[in-house]
């Protein structure tokens, strides 16, 4: 069994609060279209970095294989795992009563969340000490709220 990737779902994570935080500066999307936008991305980073990952460690003139190729889409399916929830944030907003910029908020903050908890959850499993914790906490919640501010700036 293959442990959890947690750099890509802290990186897939921060990516898809880019997204919400961008989507609604260059256009108007519908729910569908939000949550359909966070997965493609998810799905076309993640096959970026499947593609990346094996580019990097082919040797020259060696194919890849159907088993390496696997294993290192498994590694790296955290990406699109992290899309998830802010996705599913999206759809299932209007069972709150949230209107499509109030949709985008709640996943954003969904997307942020699970960014800092995911780094620490890495944290946690290197056995960091308490201290190295909360700094790795406080500079994903950072990062997440640069990424709340572009939001807030760009003005929707």
């Amino acid at each position: 069994m293959s442990r959890t990737d947690y750099g890509g779902a802290v990186y897939g994570s921060l990516l898809a609060a880019s997204v919400l935080a961008t989507a609604g500066a260059v256009g108007h999307y519908s729910r569908f279209q939000l949550v359909m936008l966070l997965i493609v991305t998810g799905l076309v980073f993640w096959a970026a970095h499947v593609y990346a990952q094996l580019a990097g460690e082919r040797l020259v003139g060696q194919p890849w294989s159907a088993r390496e190729i696997r294993r290192v889409a498994r590694h790296e399916w955290s990406i699109v795992e992290a899309a998830a929830l802010p996705a599913v944030a999206v759809a299932v907003s209007p069972l709150l009563g949230l209107d499509l910029g109030g949709s985008a908020w709640l996943a954003l903050g969904v997307a942020v969340v699970q960014q800092v908890a995911w780094a620490c959850l890495s944290a946690a499993r290197a056995g960091a000490t308490r201290g190295q914790l909360v700094a790795e906490g406080a500079v994903n919640l950072l990062l997440g709220l640069i990424i709340v501010a572009a939001k807030a700036v760009l003005g929707h």
